[in-house]
């Protein structure tokens, strides 16, 4: 059955020329930024929207501003295998973060046809287009949009601008009254599976070109006062201090004992404002961010529960205010095991050099919301340093062929399933 199929070589080069295509559309010159409802995202939709033509998908670009493609299955109306990322980016991003799961999704829908493979079931690309949630104050709004999940206080929130997301998506060619309508019906979709670079170094450590997620990792966030006494460098005694940065450096460093002593989790103190910040002034406050995430509520809650202890802890020992503010919260999402041994099935039969190693992701991504609709899971791609973000962001082009094949033998690992 796969003997037609390209290899993860020619794959691979196809992503990557797919790639510096989509790329080219960015509102800053010179750098890779591509907001929700930007011009550039208007363009980028536009191109993927021709690129899943080209592959063989009926598409259209939807009311909350996503791409959707469908392929009929060996009859019409059948429930869906939907593959899926997003084409926004932060501020001066990556070539690859969002935009390879997208290209894959195509090519694997176009490899398929190429070589008349007709599945069990319709297969469908979706391009998110707010994942990131840099412009507007949202939580995966485009793909709760497909789920029956949209808020739509989102509608009213702005921009750093102060334009609002409504007039924004009015401008882009959107319909805010037509989201609701975009809610898949249960049944639907049979499952959702997104290709995504790692993001971090665990599998270029390993030697390991892909990676199955376990789940998406609960998260943490929280605003931290300390209150201390601003006094003169050179008068107010070692003693009698209450130096408000010195403590905030201690609890900086609490979280990062914290957070090694729970199995994968992780700690960020991302934001440190000494006030008045002056050189020779002990700081009287500082507000900094706490940012801790484990693969599990359990541990999670956990770390909450040793972070207020020894923050508290800190602050009466050296005599300083605390106030601990938490602004989000979510909890972990689990892949589901049967796609987990789907993707497994397809890395096996994709190269005998490739391991199935199981990690999660510390990440947010589409599939947190997708998998409170239908069963989702997430292959990871090794990525150089586990830099994501950033302008440095890079991967091979083998890699990426291997990956998209693996979605390929996976897709047809689910067909099997279907006898």
């Amino acid at each position: 059955m796969t003997a037609t199929l390209p290899s993860a070589a020619v794959l691979g080069a196809r992503a990557f020329a797919a790639l510096a295509g989509l790329n080219r559309f960015t509102d800053e010159p010179g750098k890779l930024t591509r907001l929700y409802l930007s011009p550039a995202h208007r363009q980028a939709a536009e191109w993927t929207k021709g690129a899943m033509e080209v592959a063989g998908l009926a598409a259209f670009i939807d009311g909350a501003g996503s791409v959707q493609g469908r392929r009929e299955g060996a009859r019409p109306g059948l429930p869906a295998v939907l593959i899926g990322s997003h084409i926004d980016t932060v501020k001066d991003g990556g070539r690859f973060d969002g935009n390879l799961g997208v290209v894959a999704g195509i090519l694997a829908a176009q490899a398929l046809r190429d070589a008349g493979i007709v599945l069990p079931f319709a297969l469908e690309v979706v391009a998110f287009g707010d994942e990131e949630t840099v412009r507007f104050p949202t939580d995966l709004s485009t793909s709760h949009a497909l789920i029956g999940e949209y808020r739509q206080d989102w509608l009213d929130g702005t921009d750093a601008d102060g334009v609002k997301l409504r007039d924004a998506l009015v401008k882009f060619g959107g319909d805010p009254a037509g989201i609701a309508g975009l809610a898949r019906k249960p049944g639907s979709l049979k499952a959702y599976l997104e290709v995504h670079i790692e993001q971090g170094p665990v599998l270029e450590t390993a030697g390991e070109a892909v990676g199955i997620v376990t789940a998406i990792a609960a998260q943490k966030r929280a605003r931290v006062r300390v209150t201390g006494e601003a006094g003169h460098a050179g008068t107010v005694p070692m003693a009698l201090r209450k130096d408000a940065l010195a403590a905030a450096a201690e609890m900086a460093l609490a979280l990062e004992e914290i957070a090694r002593g729970h199995d994968q989790a992780v700690g960020t103190v991302g934001v440190f404002r000494p006030d008045p910040g002056a050189t020779n002034v002990v700081p009287g406050a500082v507000d900094f961010t706490i940012d801790f995430r484990a693969p599990a509520n359990q541990t999670l809650a956990s770390m909450d529960a040793a972070v207020q202890m020894r923050f508290a802890e800190i602050a009466a020992r050296r005599g300083v205010g605390l106030d601990i503010a938490p602004y989000s919260q979510s909890q972990a999402v689990p892949m589901d095991q049967g796609l987990q041994e789907a993707f497994a099935t397809g890395i096996a039969r994709t190269g005998t050099n490739l391991t199935a190693r199981r990690l999660p992701s510390g990440a947010g991504h589409d599939a947190m919301a997708m998998a409170a609709f239908c069963p989702a899971a997430m292959l990871f791609v090794r990525c150089e340093k586990g830099i994501s973000h950033s302008p440095l962001e890079n991967m091979t082009e083998l890699d990426a062929g291997i990956a998209i094949r693996v979605l390929i033998e996976t897709l047809l690992e689910l067909a099997r399933r279907e006898g």
